[in-house]
């Protein structure tokens, strides 16, 4: 057992080098590497999250599973999700990251390849809520990265990059394993457990990358801090940041996790981003099913719009960082209120507008690009920057639990009034009949909206809240 921790553990401080140009030189190489490792593993490792939402509409189609069914299992990850990327979020701050996140996506991918074979709704959630466990591994382990090798007056810019990994992985989820099961000719038709095959491999080349290309703490090479390279502290204090080195105890740093819930404005984010939540897995769990079932579209073009929303994201995240950073010098609530604005004004249009394609692809395109900006945020950035640099991953986790236990609660929510909706059609041709169920979505619509219009007002409360370096 002692061995196994070990492993996990974050390497011990090397000699620290004195060549400072060798140190301009490490320093630029591996930051490179981290921020392109850490996005494309993250982005790469979504897509054994989104799985299921593929395979949902064939699955019920197919009598496997009921909405509500279906609803129950899908809030399992995000249940598993939330208390992973809690727990996980703590135990982040002390470890090597490369290892800790490639073993989670390891076993994201296993668990995806064993939902392929379960039919059985208790062994499906069971799987699932597992599942998200492991995928909690992910997000806290890049945002230590990030804190590690990169400053406040950066940061935005570097986590923006990161953030549009969610876009390209629900991106390569929404066309690229839709495409395998839409039905020809704008798919290839094979059988929905192809649905998890293809993403489990995916995710299994992921695990390598991470442990082949992603680095430890800086101090682990015999670099400085981050805070040192960059000018912004002093030896003795900047010696303080490392979180493996013999100058900084585990119980100095529990000290540090623990007083990240005692900050008021972290609990106000993590309800702003609570809320937020609600909505983006409304859209991500439930929008293909809806504009299949309301406006009328078959499976690939279904996906095909909720690409539009997840291909402006990868701009949004992007674009967020560079407006914090640059246009407010790394203030976060005035961006937060651009963007919130742009995620909520697009869903009176998507749900209560004119029903014509290019208004909807438009009202997509601009939430999506609305709502990554702010997912960068209230998800993790604003907290990351209130709490110390050495305890990144708790905040982290604490944002996580909120924002997942919210995302949980609206799969089942959403599951169950849109069962309670139903309304059942018997088609009679002759001595055979075919059953066809119809759903109602108005109050589901309501509760998604809603719930985004709160998250506005709660970040708009923190206007005068700043981060520290």
């Amino acid at each position: 057992m002692n061995g196994l921790l070990r492993y996990f553990a974050a390497g011990p401080d090397k000699p620290a080098l004195t060549d400072t140009a060798e140190i301009d030189r490490l320093y630029r190489y591996h930051r490179r590497n981290i921020v392109f490792i850490i996005t494309l593993c993250y982005g790469l490792g979504y897509v054994c999250r989104l799985a299921l939402n593929v395979v949902k509409k064939p699955l019920m189609d197919a009598g496997l599973f009921s909405p509500e069914e279906m609803g129950l299992i899908g809030s399992m990850l995000l249940y598993g999700y939330a208390l992973g990327k809690f727990s996980n979020g703590f135990l982040a701050d002390y470890s090597n990251v490369a290892r800790f996140f490639a073993f989670g996506i390891l076993m994201s991918a296993l668990l995806n390849f064993g939902m392929s074979f379960s039919t059985i709704v208790a062994l499906s959630a069971v799987l699932w809520a597992l599942n998200g466990w492991f995928q909690g591994f992910g997000a806290p382990a890049s945002v230590v990265a990030l804190t590690q090798w990169f400053g406040n007056h950066e940061r935005g810019r570097y986590y923006g990059w990161w953030s549009s990994a969610h876009s390209i992985g629900e991106g390569l989820t929404y066309l690229g394993i839709a495409f395998l099961i839409a039905m020809p000719p704008k798919g290839l038709g094979l059988p929905w457990q192809w649905g998890f095959w293809v993403p489990a491999t995916i995710c299994v080349i992921a695990a390598w990358l991470l442990l082949r290309y992603l680095q430890d703490r800086p101090q682990t090479l015999g670099l400085p801090s981050v805070a040192q390279w960059q000018g912004n502290a002093d030896t003795s204090s900047a010696a303080g940041t490392t979180t493996g080195g013999a100058s900084h105890s585990a119980a100095s740093v529990w000290k540090d996790q623990l007083k990240v819930i005692a900050i008021p404005s972290i609990w106000v984010i993590a309800l702003a981003s609570s809320t937020m939540y609600i909505t983006r897995y409304a859209l991500n769990s439930w929008g293909n099913v809806y504009l299949q079932e309301i406006r009328g579209f078959d499976l690939f073009d279904a996906n095909l719009f909720i690409f539009l929303n997840t291909a402006a994201g990868i701009l949004g995240c992007i674009a967020y960082g560079y407006v914090s950073d640059k246009w407010f010098s790394a203030r976060r609530p005035p961006a937060n209120l651009i963007f919130g604005l742009m995620e909520v004004v697009p869903l009176f249009v998507i749900f209560y507008g004119p029903a014509n394609s290019y208004v909807l692809a438009a009202a997509l395109i601009v939430y999506g690009f609305g709502l990554s900006g702010i997912l960068a945020s209230l998800g993790g950035l604003f907290a990351v920057d209130i709490a110390p640099r050495k305890v990144a991953g708790a905040a982290m986790g604490f944002i996580g639990i909120f924002s997942y236990i919210g995302a949980g609660l609206q799969d089942y929510i959403s599951g169950v009034l849109i069962s309670n909706s139903e309304m059942k059609v018997v088609f009679s041709h002759g001595a055979q009949s075919q059953t066809v169920y119809f759903y109602d979505y108005s109050t589901p619509v309501l509760f998604w909206v809603g719930a985004s219009v709160l998250s506005l007002l709660l970040a708009a409360s923190l206007w005068k809240v700043k981060g520290h370096d």
